[in-house]
């Protein structure tokens, strides 16, 4: 019997993949198909996955080709089934061709003639999301370039009040039209991606959420627990995203590390120690611009993430000590107490601690070494030293790609993101504000 597998995303299933899929159980007896899961697409970079594993799945089963479906979860995962299965052909489309010449060493390689016409990335592309830019500074550009790397997406619109350093640069590099008139911005758009200071926040997100656009809004959100409340109930009353860019929550190695803590693999959560400190500088330059009030504002939205991730919303008690100068918190000690667990960051825009974070429980720990926020590698310890794990994690770019394919995903689907959900951006939200009425401690 002769066993031909083959392997692909099967996303947005179309003739292409029916076709191929025809083509590639001619080859042979047997035909086993390789649908790749999730996280694998993450991991090599591929965020544009529309379906579900499960549909993809589904729609590869209905076809009546695949003879045995298998989930790619890994890089060399190939070879791994070729050896297991006694694979006599693989076989993929043709604009792969050599890349998997390698293979040639265990089974013959076919490449196949793709559909001409067809593709999932121009399916994609016919609901391409509109998105502009509300305000520019600094981390626009970055938000610009890791778009580059998500699909179905198109930012050539940009509102400004007044043309910074910032504009002129991003002039030079991008081509997309500026609006100085809101109605004419917003008319010319379906979501949008929000950056200014806070004085202008709520009123900038208010707004584009009463021209009936999706927000995506660069964190921190920093306004007041009434404030947000209107934001949430506009959101849902105009059935539409409103969404923190808070890069962290929607990296792959972070959600895997949420979800392996709370597993119970070292026991019950005792406490979490989180920093992100830096020395003011060029770095900071932008978030000092951007955010009244100094460390707590400015990074505070990092490491209260991890609790309300790790601990839950519920907390009893912040206290916050800080040194302060001219009415700015250089650096601030936070400690937030829960029922049975506790919580402890310094954060600091003149100041430095290691920028590491550790999550402590009562039959081990998990160590993430700095800067945790870009989290792609950490381990599991435990008093026995030959039951330690170390666990790996891709992160591309900056960050900002996870929380773009994040964004879209959600407006696709019209579904709130489940990565940061709104009860914990309130949470997050309560906790910055805290700090002007908390018990505080100033030296």
């Amino acid at each position: 019997m002769k066993k031909v597998i083959t392997y692909g995303t099967y996303d947005l299933f179309h003739e292409g993949h029916y076709n191929l899929l025809k083509r590639a159980k001619e080859l042979g007896d047997y035909l086993i198909v390789g649908v790749t899961s999730g996280d694998f697409d993450k991991n090599r970079g591929k965020l544009n996955v529309r379906d579900s594993l499960m549909t993809r799945i589904k729609h590869v089963e209905e076809t009546g080709f695949a003879d045995e479906i298998v989930i790619e979860e890994y890089f060399g995962q190939k070879i791994d089934d070729i050896k297991k299965y006694d694979v006599d052909i693989f076989t993929v489309g043709s604009d792969w061709k050599g890349h998997f010449d390698y293979l040639n060493e265990y089974c013959e390689v076919i490449y196949l003639d793709r559909t001409k016409g067809i593709s999932s990335t121009e399916i994609r592309n016919t609901n391409t999301i509109k998105l502009g830019c509300y305000g520019v500074e600094s981390v626009t550009t970055r938000f610009l370039e890791e778009s580059k790397y998500v699909s179905g997406i198109n930012i050539d619109a940009i509102y400004v009040d007044n043309e910074s350093d910032c504009f002129d640069q991003l002039k030079e590099q991008y081509d997309f039209k500026v609006y100085k008139h809101q109605q004419e911005f917003y008319d010319a758009i379906d979501a949008v991606y929000i950056v200014v200071e806070p004085k202008y926040q709520f009123k900038a997100i208010v707004n584009a959420l009463k021209h009936k656009k999706h927000v995506l809004v660069e964190f921190p959100i920093l306004v007041t627990d009434e404030q947000l409340q209107e934001i949430i109930e506009l959101a849902d009353a105009n059935n539409r995203i409103f969404m923190e860019g808070l890069k962290t929550a929607y990296t792959p190695a972070f959600g895997k590390l949420i979800a392996l803590a709370k597993s119970g693999i070292i026991g019950n959560i005792l406490s979490v120690d989180a920093n992100f400190t830096q020395i003011l500088g060029k770095q900071l330059g932008e978030q000092i611009r951007l955010v009244d009030g100094g460390s707590v504002h400015a990074l505070a939205s990092y490491p209260f993430l991890a609790f309300v991730k790790l601990l839950g919303l519920d907390y009893k008690n912040i206290q916050f000590f800080s040194r302060d100068d001219n009415g700015i918190d250089m650096f601030t000690k936070m400690l937030i107490s829960y029922e049975k667990a506790v919580a402890t960051s310094n954060v600091a825009i003149s100041g430095k601690s290691e920028g590491d974070m550790v999550i402590s429980g009562d039959k081990g720990y998990i160590y993430v070494p700095a800067p945790w926020w870009k989290t792609e590698y950490f381990e599991v310890r435990f008093e026995d030293l030959n039951m330690n794990r170390k666990y790996f994690y891709k992160f591309d770019g900056e960050g900002l790609r996870y929380e773009i394919s994040e964004f879209i995903q959600c407006i696709l689907n019209y579904k709130n993101s489940i990565l940061l959900t709104i009860e914990e951006i309130r949470t997050i939200t309560n906790m910055i504000n805290q700090f002007n009425v908390a018990n505080k401690v100033t030296f």
